[in-house]
């Protein structure tokens, strides 16, 4: 194990970068996990784990051969975590190169739209991942997926649930090829109620957090959706809309919830 005490050592500096920069985290092919529970899932489903950074007292688990492990006190561990309260345990992982299939074989899959909360992102991922679903499409410049917010938020399910970026153009096509209708979740007088959709083979398609999904969205959608709820109420939160949606796919589909 490695010792390191300054907050000026490149990997600090590397660190820092990593959990601030998108186009530097690209660039590297490298993205922050902070906390001991998100190395536990790096480990259970085999995420491509390369750093380990933890303060003494950390608790670490047995780690592959080949991944460095550093050790640093915690007023340095402060400068680095991106976390206000770090947990003693920094995971550096390097992205996987997911290319857009050529067709979907699953049943069920989520689309954000234009979706810029990373908090939201990375909640609706992880409901996603609970309910079933096939995979996640991020569309129209959508939250970073390794914005360390988002990451914690998936709470693991990063490393176990597929997640592409693609246009709308992409998008359409690729449903279109699998027979895949999409559905989008939107407030107008043509929308479905969410409880009569056929959820058998669907695309799910949820919006903005302020102004829902856009035309162009609205343009490639076979119908869209509406969740019922008390007239006072003008919309839900993002996260909370697909997880409705989700929990009611799952529900017909005779899906453990």
């Amino acid at each position: 194990m490695e010792t390191i005490t300054s907050r000026q050592n490149p990997l600090c500096t590397h660190l820092r970068k990593l959990a601030a920069d998108a186009s530097y985290r690209r660039r590297c092919g490298e993205f922050l996990c902070d906390s001991p529970k998100m190395l536990t899932e790096v480990l259970l489903w085999q995420g491509r784990l390369r750093t380990v950074v933890c303060t003494p007292n950390a608790a670490l688990p047995r780690l592959p051969e080949g991944v460095r492990v550093v050790e640093v006190p915690s007023d340095v561990m402060r400068s680095i975590s991106p976390a206000e309260t770090p947990q003693g345990i920094l995971s550096v992982c390097a992205m996987e190169d997911r290319p857009l299939p050529n067709k979907l074989e699953g049943k069920r899959y989520v689309v954000l739209d234009t979706l810029q909360d990373p908090g939201n992102v990375g909640t609706i991922l992880r409901t996603a991942d609970a309910f079933h679903a096939d995979g996640l499409f991020l569309v129209n410049g959508c939250a970073d997926l390794y914005n360390p917010k988002t990451v914690r938020a998936t709470m693991g399910a990063l490393f176990r649930c597929p997640v592409w970026r693609c246009t709308v153009e992409e998008l359409s096509v690729l449903v279109k090829v699998s027979e895949i209708p999409l559905s989008g979740a939107a407030l107008r007088s043509d929308a479905v109620d969410a409880r009569s959709v056929d959820y058998s083979r669907c695309a799910i398609a949820i919006g903005s957090e302020g102004k829902g999904l856009t035309e162009a969205m609205l343009s490639v959608c076979d119908q869209t959706v509406l969740i019922p709820m008390s007239e006072h109420c003008e919309s839900l939160n993002a996260a909370s809309a697909a997880t409705v949606l989700l929990w009611e796919a799952a529900r017909k589909d005779g899906k453990e919830c």
